[in-house]
């Protein structure tokens, strides 16, 4: 039987200490706050504190500089990947269009003394001549320029008396270019 008085004791500890009961006004702690009773923390204390946290504010603050800087160069990556891959896209579907204009061009040749056909055939070169160099895309004949095997392609060699040795005669197929570099060399006949 020693059980339920151990019961009882527990469920009277319990009524003490419940949160409903009211406090006891005479203990230190309850009722109104007085700062007359605080204790100030030595100065020294004091001092090492505000050092702790002027170091911490650093730290902090260092922490918040260096990720604004990776962000700042996480964004400025991004702007020229996203650059770089609108050019990639660009090139591709110039490659992809100049056959077409080629075969235009060679049209236009083949419509001599059809006046309309070639009329019909111009405008839409020009129309797309115009959207590729929207584009940044230009394109460029070098008639008459000395022979460069960076942006030309010798389809043939032939002798002149007219012009010098290793200059374009003629030009088969003209050369594009996007941001300054050579999308489709020019197909170019040079003087021997």
């Amino acid at each position: 039987m020693t059980e339920p008085q151990n019961v009882t004791a527990d469920a009277a500890e319990k009524e003490e200490f419940s949160a409903a009961a009211p406090p006891d006004p005479e203990a230190p702690g309850t009722g109104e706050t007085s700062f007359s009773d605080a204790q100030a923390p030595p100065a020294g204390d004091r001092r090492e504190a505000e050092g702790d946290a002027t170091g911490e504010v650093a730290k902090w603050k260092d922490i918040a500089q260096r990720k604004a800087a990776e962000f700042d160069n996480f964004r400025k990556r991004m702007a020229r990947e996203n650059a770089q891959a609108s050019a990639r896209g660009t090139a591709k579907l110039a490659k992809e269009l100049l056959p077409a204009l080629d075969h235009l061009e060679l049209a236009l040749k083949a419509a001599e003394g059809h006046e309309d056909v070639i009329k019909g055939f111009a405008l839409v070169r020009d129309e797309l001549v115009a959207a590729l160099e929207r584009a940044g895309i230009q394109r460029f004949s070098p008639a008459g320029e000395p022979f460069d095997p960076t942006e030309h392609e010798a389809m043939a060699q032939q002798p002149s008396e007219e012009a010098e040795s290793g200059t374009v005669l003629e030009v088969y197929q003209q050369g594009y270019r996007i941001d300054g570099s050579v999308l489709r060399p020019a197909r170019v006949v040079v003087a021997e």
